[in-house]
């Protein structure tokens, strides 16, 4: 019902063609946890890899997927120590630092635009 935002296709399509796959563990309890969050629900995070140069480092991929534009937040429990915009190649991008503000990153996406950040971990 409703627009294809407000039904959730997007989310459904990635539960379709990436079903979470479980497999059996030990039955000791462990506590919930991840990586990366983020606020909106117009933001795909798409990829997480690490960085092709920098062994210290991974690249984060979204794009804004409802065709709006929004602010959204990344969210991340990795112990970053800095945070940069970077082309598709993973070059830095002008003006392209960005802060980290309790863990968290201010990302402002235009429509369907896709952003690739890379965050640069303390050792």
């Amino acid at each position: 019902a409703g627009s294809f935002q407000d039904a959730g296709v997007i989310q459904c399509a990635y539960n379709l063609n990436f079903p979470l796959h479980v497999l059996p563990a030990s039955s000791a309890p462990c506590s919930a946890w991840s990586a990366f969050s983020v606020s909106s629900p117009a933001v795909v995070l798409e990829t997480v890899k690490q960085a092709e140069d920098k062994a210290d480092a991974v690249v984060v991929r979204l794009y804004e997927a409802h065709g709006s534009t929004v602010v959204a937040w990344l969210q991340t429990s990795l112990p970053v120590r800095e945070a940069m915009l970077c082309d598709l190649l993973e070059r830095p991008a002008e003006r392209s630092c960005l802060l980290l503000e309790e863990q968290r990153l201010r990302l402002s996406f235009t429509p369907f635009q896709v952003l690739s950040v890379l965050l640069v971990l303390r050792r």
